[in-house]
């Protein structure tokens, strides 16, 4: 069979298995598509990126910095790696001829495996360091701008009598080339070491030299090069003195002057020598002065650097630390205050009077702009009454803004209607990103508790006033439709605010398609489930395949390439919040934390506030921007996106910015066009800020002064208000901010208020941001301050102080013991807590009335047990010198207020008409008259209050608000016409009077 059929075939060789070879490409093809998705991931967020910016007028500003980064990462980048490779080849083709024999260093093995491939090795190396050198570079793209377009402050700075500019703008940047420098010698002596190392130039073992020749003179050449960037860097320290934080102050003190700076100047001399040193070594081929020279300079910078300062400040300063310090207090005094612009502060000795005339009707007209409706209380209010559906809402803190309402500038607190995607009824893609998309319209709220006449009108036939509760300025209704009549009308439909949705799919293929976004139905419709189509330009077209495809991997979601819903027509709406918007299109601005809503020619707009800030501003103090600015009403802080870290110390408002509540259009403005910070980033980005021309009249009607930089200003006063040296070091007369009566461990917030300043003559009532203080780490009163909010007033900015002479005036954490503790106001809370009700208490307001300063706190109440309840202003307190009002409304309070300070309030004289009472004839008309003495009439009124107080308990409780409304009104009414007949009659009211004006 054999021979048949011929030799049997080899016996054939062993395979490998065909599973090593597949599992190699499984692992090839996984490492394949995981490189390709984030990079198409990065890709993706970098071209939507570029959407927005173009879409939003803003193009410009990514291509500057783009190419900018782009420049700064090449560069950097090159630099490091052409440098460090080149000193490796340097250090190879340098290698001992006979390399490898007598090799005792046991390196032969690694050279034999590196040397086939040693240029991919040293491709490699330099490709790592450039990708790190070349990402340091590009992040510090702010800086090199700001060096790159930097100007002249125009003032220099005690020490050094250089330009504030040159520590601002060039100093950073300095720093960073010297400091990349030495990173590029570091690792450049690393490299050349190890190579040399490898290939037997340095060797520790054996007899014989160390190092070759060649070795010794590239180490020594680099290692020349580093010790003189230290030295350059040795010198610049030198200018950062006068910007370091120190434990009595920032800035230059008397150890840094007299010990500090000449150390900085000895071993900047003692670095040239030691790298004259190893330069010599190039030739000389010893390390003995070297070595010298180096360990010279590390025992000085321990015994210069270190031990001399700490001998000249315990021996020279300690023993008289004020004497020796007082010129560098008081050159830290003049900067910090020109650093934060409180130089041009007014404070004005001001003794309260503390007395009360008895006309009612003059204290309530100076009153009557007195804001109750607390903007963080009432939030519940707004969303229970006004939100009209389950997914809409309004934000944690409420605005407050001024609109002029048949002629008189009224203060509003603003809410604006957002979409809320947490309550949207079925959540799915669809829903989410096509069908909600957008929020609807303002609420509003009169912030005096006073209706459209901005009177109380204690007279509730004639005017139907509500006087418990809310009075509200614009809402659902066809009768609150104040601030719509105000401003002429306005869009409402919300798509950019501060509770947006990430992202929404707007738009339609055709003008005939229908619409599916839905929109809060108008004003006196009976139609419950109107829509409408988004028709501005939008962020970013979704139309194409590969625009869909970008924004599926941008979000996450294969809906945009499977839904009908996207179309030719489509639209992406993204990065909706205002802040959000304002900080891409500037990147060189710090936004205040509170955006806030005006509406201004027919546009809902939200105005922010932008910051130029810098860490750098000579002999100025620093502090952390987030605990000068953290307070009971304080949102999440922004964060500085301009510095490394959150201290500064200096600020200016250099720019108002608007974002169009609709359209989601970013506007930038000029507003301190002296700053020259600001000059440099508009040459850093040139046409992206409107002059200060182009603000319109209306938009300026809206625009105020900064909480965050009133809240920077008023920390730092503080202790800069104190301009003696001495007087500071020791504490004279040192404030703080007090600390919030109703928070904890937080500052009290300031406050907007129409305020007078009772120790300016002939002075006009202004829309101020004011704040009180008071003596460090004591609760007294120690002053009262408030800056001029009104940007159409020339006083604008206009910062001034009430400094009261002693510290008999409490401050706001008495005035609140002293509420709680108040016999009549406890029993007055005390129902609250037998009802089940929980008892709010809003914002203490502190403000000069009448020669003197009024405390007044509104008092809500909230039952607990119900999901659908809300706040409602019960009762409002005030305090005049030791007298205490309580009262439903402020009328009724600062009326109790004049009667306990024993004077019998009168509703005549003074100029404040519109609080007046006009029910002379003793009732309502029509009532029926009241028969026996003067006595027994008031006291069958104050019963009859009392039946009606207790009616409207038992209404409050049952939920039904205007059943209690009503009972309220008509038990005020009661008592106001017992009050009158007592007064007219001179009888003294009974007892009883002062507690029914309370309520029951």
């Amino acid at each position: 069979m054999s021979e048949t059929f011929g030799p049997e075939p080899p016996a054939a060789a062993p395979q490998a298995p065909a599973t090593n070879g597949r599992s190699r490409a499984l692992v090839i093809t996984a490492g394949v598509l995981i490189a390709l998705f984030f990079a198409l991931t990065t890709f993706s967020g970098f071209y939507t990126d570029r959407l927005w910016y173009t879409s939003g007028g803003y193009g410009s500003v990514f291509s500057t910095m783009l190419w900018t980064r782009v420049a700064l990462f090449a560069v950097f980048g090159l630099v490091m790696a052409l440098v460090v490779a080149l000193n490796v080849v340097l250090a190879y083709r340098l290698r001992p001829v006979f390399v490898g024999m007598g090799d005792t260093n046991g390196m032969g093995r690694y050279r034999d495996a590196i040397t086939p491939i040693r240029r991919w090795v040293v491709i490699g190396v330099a490709v790592v360091l450039a990708l790190f050198s070349g990402t340091s570079g590009a992040g510090a793209w702010r800086t090199y701008l700001l060096w790159r377009n930097g100007n002249d402050f125009g003032t220099t700075d005690a020490q050094f009598g250089r330009d504030i500019g040159f520590f601002v703008f060039d100093l950073p940047w300095l720093h960073f080339l010297v400091d990349f420098a030495m990173a590029v010698f570091v690792v450049s002596l690393l490299a050349a070491a190890l190579t040399h190392y490898l290939y037997g130039g340095i060797s520790l073992q054996g007899p014989g030299d160390r190092l070759t020749g060649a070795a010794q003179a590239q180490l020594s050449l680099l290692l020349g090069l580093f010790v003189l960037a230290k030295g350059a860097d040795y010198w610049l320290d030198r200018f950062d003195l006068v910007s370091q934080a120190g434990s009595l102050i920032t800035g230059i003190t008397y150890t840094d002057d007299n010990a500090v700076l000449p150390a900085k100047n000895i071993l900047l001399g003692i670095s040239i020598i030691c790298a004259v040193l190893f330069f010599l070594n190039v030739w000389r081929r010893t390390w003995m002065l070297p070595s010298v020279g180096i360990a010279l300079l590390a025992l000085s910078a321990i015994l210069l650097g270190v031990i001399w300062p700490g001998i000249v400040q315990q021996f020279q300063v300690k023993p008289s630390e004020a004497d020796r310090e007082r010129d560098y207090i008081a050159r830290n005094i003049e900067s910090t205050r020109a650093a934060y612009d409180l130089e041009d502060v007014e404070v004005e000795r001001f003794t309260p009077q503390n007395t009360l005339g008895s006309s009612l009707a003059q204290l309530d007209g100076e009153t009557k702009s007195i804001p109750l409706v607390d903007p963080q209380v009432v939030r519940p209010a707004f969303e229970q009454t006004q939100q009209v559906r389950a997914y809409y809402s309004v934000a944690d803190v409420l605005d407050v803004d001024r609109y002029d309402i048949d002629g008189v500038e009224r203060a509003l607190v603003l809410g604006v209607r957002e979409l809320n995607p947490e309550g949207v009824p079925d959540q799915n893609w669809s829903n989410l990103a096509t069908v909600y998309t957008h929020g609807n319209g303002i609420i509003a709220a009169y912030a005096n508790q006073r209706d459209r006449s901005d009177d109380e009108q204690v007279d509730t036939e004639s005017s139907g006033a509500n006087e418990v509760g809310i009075e509200w300025a614009q809402g659902t209704q066809s009768n609150e439709q104040d601030l719509q009549d105000a401003t002429g009308g306005f869009e409402q439909r919300v798509y950019y605010g501060e509770q947006s949705p990430t992202y929404s799919v707007v738009g339609k293929a055709e003008e005939g398609d229908p619409d599916v976004e839905l929109n809060l139905p108008t004003v006196g419709s009976d139609d419950d489930s109107t829509t409408t189509t988004f028709e501005a330009e939008g962020d970013a077209p979704v139309g194409s395949l590969f625009n869909r495809l970008m924004f599926a991997i941008k979000f996450g979601e294969p809906n945009f390439l499977l839904s009908d819903r996207v179309n030719s027509g489509s639209k992406v709406l993204y990065d909706r919040e205002p802040s959000q918007r304002v900080e891409k299109a500037a990147p060189w601005l710090t936004v205040d934390s509170d955006p806030y809503p005006a509406v201004v020619d027919n546009r809902i707009v939200w105005i922010l506030d932008g910051y130029t800030v810098t860490d750098r501003y000579p002999g100025a103090e620093r502090e952390s921007f987030d605990d000068m600015t953290d307070d009971a009403l304080a949102t999440a802080p922004t964060g500085l996106q301009t510095l490394p870290t959150d201290e500064i110390n200096y600020m200016r408002n250099a720019v108002k910015a608007t974002v169009d509540a609709y359209t989601g259009e970013v506007t930038l403005y000029e507003w301190d066009d002296e700053d020259p910070i600001l000059k440099a980033w508009k040459g850093a980005f040139p046409g992206t800020v409107e002059p200060r021309e182009a603000i319109s009249e209306e938009l300026m009607e809206h625009l105020r002064y900064p909480e965050d930089l009133f809240k920077v200003q008023r920390y730092q006063f503080a202790r800069y208000h104190v301009t003696d040296p001495g007087d500071w070091y020791q504490g004279n007369n040192r404030w703080e901010v007090p600390e919030d009566p109703d928070v904890s461990g937080t500052f009290q917030p300031p406050y907007r208020l129409f305020v007078d300043n009772p120790a300016a003559e002939g002075s006009d009532e202004s829309f101020a941001l004011t704040s009180v203080y008071v003596p460090f780490r004591k609760n007294n009163l120690a002053s009262f301050v408030s800056v001029n909010s009104d940007a159409q007033s020339e006083q604008y900015g206009e910062m001034s102080v009430l400094e009261l002479p002693n510290e008999q005036t409490p401050g706001p954490a008495l005035v609140a013991n002293q509420f709680s503790s108040d016999q009549d106001v406890a029993d007055a809370l005390a129902q609250f807590n037998r009802s089940g009700a929980r008892v709010l208490r809003g914002n203490l307001l502190t403000l000069p009335v009448n020669d003197g300063l009024m405390y007044v706190q509104p008092v809500y109440a909230l039952r607990e047990l119900s999901d659908a309840s809300f706040p409602i202003l019960r009762y409002v307190l005030t305090k005049y010198g030791d007298n205490i009002g309580l009262g439903t409304t402020l009328r009724d309070s600062l009326e109790d207020l004049i009667r306990s300070s024993g004077v019998t309030p009168s509703n005549t004289g003074g100029g404040g008409g519109n609080g007046g009472n006009n029910q002379g004839d003793g009732g309502d008309e029509g009532s029926e008259p009241l028969s026996g003495s003067v006595s027994e009439q008031i006291e069958q009124l104050l019963s009859d209050a009392e039946e009606a107080f207790n009616a409207a308990d038992e209404s409050f409780a049952d939920g039904d608000l205007g059943a209690y409304q009503d009972s309220v009104e008509e038990a005020q009414d009661l008592i106001a016409q017992a009050l009158e007949l007592a007064g007219a009659s001179g009888e003294e009211a009974p007892e009883d009077s002062k507690e029914g004006s309370g309520g029951s």
